[in-house]
Protein backbone atom coordinates (compact mmCIF):
# COMPACT_ATOMS: atom_id res chain seq x y z
CA UNK A 1 0.00 0.00 0.00
CA UNK A 2 1.50 3.35 -0.88
CA UNK A 3 1.05 6.23 1.84
CA UNK A 4 0.88 9.92 0.55
CA UNK A 5 4.15 11.35 2.07
CA UNK A 6 2.93 14.99 1.82
CA UNK A 7 0.14 13.99 4.04
CA UNK A 8 2.06 12.29 6.59
CA UNK A 9 4.38 15.08 6.60
CA UNK A 10 1.98 18.10 6.85
CA UNK A 11 0.33 15.82 9.81
CA UNK A 12 3.40 15.55 11.82
CA UNK A 13 3.84 19.19 11.14
CA UNK A 14 0.71 20.15 12.34
CA UNK A 15 1.15 17.95 15.25
CA UNK A 16 4.61 19.43 16.35
CA UNK A 17 3.36 22.83 16.01
CA UNK A 18 0.09 22.57 18.15
CA UNK A 19 2.36 20.41 20.68
CA UNK A 20 4.71 23.16 20.71
CA UNK A 21 2.31 26.01 21.57
CA UNK A 22 0.33 23.44 23.79
CA UNK A 23 3.08 22.72 25.91
CA UNK A 24 4.80 26.84 26.03
CA UNK A 25 8.43 25.23 24.65
CA UNK A 26 10.77 27.44 25.26
CA UNK A 27 14.25 27.68 23.11
CA UNK A 28 16.68 25.17 24.43
CA UNK A 29 13.69 22.74 25.58
CA UNK A 30 14.04 19.34 24.43
CA UNK A 31 11.01 17.35 22.94
CA UNK A 32 11.36 13.57 22.56
CA UNK A 33 10.23 11.48 19.82
CA UNK A 34 8.90 8.33 19.59
CA UNK A 35 7.60 6.77 16.25
CA UNK A 36 7.17 3.39 14.28
CA UNK A 37 6.82 3.69 10.68
CA UNK A 38 5.61 0.69 11.15
CA UNK A 39 2.48 1.80 13.01
CA UNK A 40 1.80 4.51 10.52
CA UNK A 41 1.92 2.49 7.70
CA UNK A 42 -0.74 0.27 9.58
CA UNK A 43 1.53 -2.74 10.57
CA UNK A 44 2.86 -4.31 14.01
CA UNK A 45 5.81 -1.94 15.99
CA UNK A 46 9.10 -3.20 14.57
CA UNK A 47 7.80 -5.40 11.68
CA UNK A 48 7.51 -3.12 8.28
CA UNK A 49 10.64 0.25 8.90
CA UNK A 50 9.67 2.49 6.09
CA UNK A 51 12.74 4.73 5.56
CA UNK A 52 10.12 7.14 3.30
CA UNK A 53 7.87 7.51 6.25
CA UNK A 54 10.48 8.62 8.49
CA UNK A 55 11.80 10.85 6.57
CA UNK A 56 8.68 12.23 5.94
CA UNK A 57 7.65 12.59 9.29
CA UNK A 58 11.22 14.32 10.30
CA UNK A 59 10.78 16.35 7.27
CA UNK A 60 7.16 17.71 9.34
CA UNK A 61 8.51 17.70 12.75
CA UNK A 62 12.45 18.79 12.72
CA UNK A 63 12.23 22.80 11.19
CA UNK A 64 9.13 23.22 13.61
CA UNK A 65 11.45 22.52 16.69
CA UNK A 66 14.41 24.16 14.50
CA UNK A 67 12.54 27.34 14.11
CA UNK A 68 11.46 27.84 17.69
CA UNK A 69 15.45 26.52 19.12
CA UNK A 70 13.68 23.68 20.51
CA UNK A 71 16.26 20.55 20.70
CA UNK A 72 14.18 17.11 19.11
CA UNK A 73 15.29 14.34 20.58
CA UNK A 74 15.10 11.01 18.44
CA UNK A 75 13.89 7.70 20.48
CA UNK A 76 15.43 4.66 19.36
CA UNK A 77 13.38 1.31 19.46
CA UNK A 78 14.06 -1.11 22.01
CA UNK A 79 17.46 -2.93 19.97
CA UNK A 80 19.18 0.12 21.61
CA UNK A 81 17.68 -0.17 24.77
CA UNK A 82 15.60 3.42 23.63
CA UNK A 83 18.56 5.49 23.41
CA UNK A 84 18.05 9.03 21.90
CA UNK A 85 19.47 10.62 19.12
CA UNK A 86 20.41 13.96 19.57
CA UNK A 87 22.57 17.35 18.16
CA UNK A 88 25.71 17.06 20.04
CA UNK A 89 24.94 20.75 21.23
CA UNK A 90 21.65 19.70 22.57
CA UNK A 91 24.00 17.27 24.76
CA UNK A 92 26.47 20.08 26.11
CA UNK A 93 23.58 21.48 26.81
CA UNK A 94 21.96 19.77 28.93
CA UNK A 95 24.59 18.14 30.53
CA UNK A 96 23.82 14.05 28.26
CA UNK A 97 26.43 11.30 28.47
CA UNK A 98 27.22 10.26 25.09
CA UNK A 99 27.01 6.92 24.30
CA UNK A 100 28.81 4.88 20.73
CA UNK A 101 25.39 3.73 18.78
CA UNK A 102 24.52 3.97 15.12
CA UNK A 103 21.29 3.75 14.63
CA UNK A 104 19.74 1.81 11.66
CA UNK A 105 16.37 0.92 10.04
CA UNK A 106 15.67 -2.29 11.89
CA UNK A 107 18.09 -1.61 14.75
CA UNK A 108 17.37 1.44 16.45
CA UNK A 109 14.09 2.56 14.02
CA UNK A 110 14.01 4.18 11.03
CA UNK A 111 13.14 7.45 12.80
CA UNK A 112 16.00 8.15 14.85
CA UNK A 113 18.28 6.63 11.42
CA UNK A 114 16.75 9.88 9.83
CA UNK A 115 17.56 12.25 12.60
CA UNK A 116 21.01 10.64 12.70
CA UNK A 117 21.48 11.33 8.75
CA UNK A 118 19.75 14.39 8.92
CA UNK A 119 21.35 15.95 12.24
CA UNK A 120 24.26 18.42 11.85
CA UNK A 121 26.44 16.90 14.62
CA UNK A 122 24.20 13.62 16.01
CA UNK A 123 25.40 11.58 18.59
CA UNK A 124 23.26 8.92 20.80
CA UNK A 125 22.24 9.37 24.54
CA UNK A 126 21.39 7.18 27.12
CA UNK A 127 18.40 9.28 28.62
CA UNK A 128 16.95 12.56 28.27
CA UNK A 129 14.24 14.56 30.65
CA UNK A 130 12.35 16.42 28.01
CA UNK A 131 9.94 19.09 28.87
CA UNK A 132 7.51 17.67 25.80
CA UNK A 133 6.84 14.24 23.84
CA UNK A 134 5.51 12.79 20.71
CA UNK A 135 4.86 9.44 20.57
CA UNK A 136 3.75 8.00 17.40
CA UNK A 137 3.15 4.76 17.37
CA UNK A 138 2.70 3.65 21.07
CA UNK A 139 6.57 3.54 20.91
CA UNK A 140 6.59 4.14 25.22
CA UNK A 141 8.25 7.56 25.70
CA UNK A 142 7.38 8.58 29.05
CA UNK A 143 10.76 7.16 30.58
CA UNK A 144 12.31 9.86 28.82
CA UNK A 145 9.65 12.92 30.26
CA UNK A 146 10.92 15.19 32.83
CA UNK A 147 8.51 14.40 36.24
CA UNK A 148 5.51 15.62 36.02
CA UNK A 149 3.80 14.09 32.56
CA UNK A 150 0.40 16.05 31.92
CA UNK A 151 -1.44 15.01 28.54
CA UNK A 152 -1.91 16.92 25.70
CA UNK A 153 -4.44 16.71 23.65
CA UNK A 154 -3.97 17.79 20.15
CA UNK A 155 -6.84 18.16 16.90
CA UNK A 156 -5.14 14.89 15.52
CA UNK A 157 -5.25 11.64 17.17
CA UNK A 158 -3.03 9.68 14.99
CA UNK A 159 -0.50 10.17 11.59
CA UNK A 160 -1.59 7.98 9.26
CA UNK A 161 -2.94 4.52 11.01
CA UNK A 162 -0.70 5.44 14.06
CA UNK A 163 -1.92 6.37 17.25
CA UNK A 164 -0.63 9.98 18.76
CA UNK A 165 -0.42 10.12 21.94
CA UNK A 166 1.27 13.62 23.48
CA UNK A 167 2.25 15.18 27.05
CA UNK A 168 3.88 18.31 28.42
CA UNK A 169 5.51 18.28 32.00
CA UNK A 170 4.83 20.70 34.93
CA UNK A 171 7.38 21.17 38.19
CA UNK A 172 5.63 18.54 40.92
CA UNK A 173 3.45 20.11 43.37
CA UNK A 174 5.25 20.46 46.71
CA UNK A 175 3.51 21.68 49.91
CA UNK A 176 0.11 20.52 52.06
CA UNK A 177 -2.88 22.25 52.19
CA UNK A 178 -1.84 25.44 52.84
CA UNK A 179 0.82 25.77 49.70
CA UNK A 180 -0.09 28.22 46.97
CA UNK A 181 0.94 27.20 43.35
CA UNK A 182 1.72 29.52 40.14
CA UNK A 183 -0.80 28.94 37.59
CA UNK A 184 1.90 30.33 35.14
CA UNK A 185 4.19 27.01 35.65
CA UNK A 186 1.95 24.29 35.07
Amino acid sequence: MEWDLTELTEQARRAARELCEAAALRPGDLLVVGCSSSEVTGHAIGSFSSTQVADALFEGIFPVLSKRGIYLAAQCCEHLNRALIVEEEAARAHRLEVVNAVPQPKAGGAFATAAYREFSHPVAVERVQAQAGMDIGDTLIGMHLRPVAVPVRLSLRAIGQANLVCARTRPRYIGGERAHYDPALG
